[in-house]
């Protein structure tokens, strides 16, 4: 499969929304409020940049072949 932005993104999306949606499920002790304003922003940067890093080590890759 070919990825492109759009295919990125919405995988992307919809990985963090099953990840936060799931935590907002669960029966934790836990506010929605928080997982909104804590754990969804850090989980959304921790995936960018892992994201980029994946994307580097794919051009690293490709031009060493």
């Amino acid at each position: 499969m070919e990825f492109d932005l759009t295919k990125t993104a919405v995988i992307f999306a919809a990985i963090i929304a099953v990840g936060v949606g799931g935590l907002i499920a669960a029966p934790i002790p836990m506010e929605t409020g928080t997982i909104l304003m804590m754990v969804l922003p850090s989980t959304v940067v921790f995936g960018v940049v892992c994201l980029a890093l994946g994307v580097k080590y794919g051009e690293y890759r490709a031009r060493s072949v």
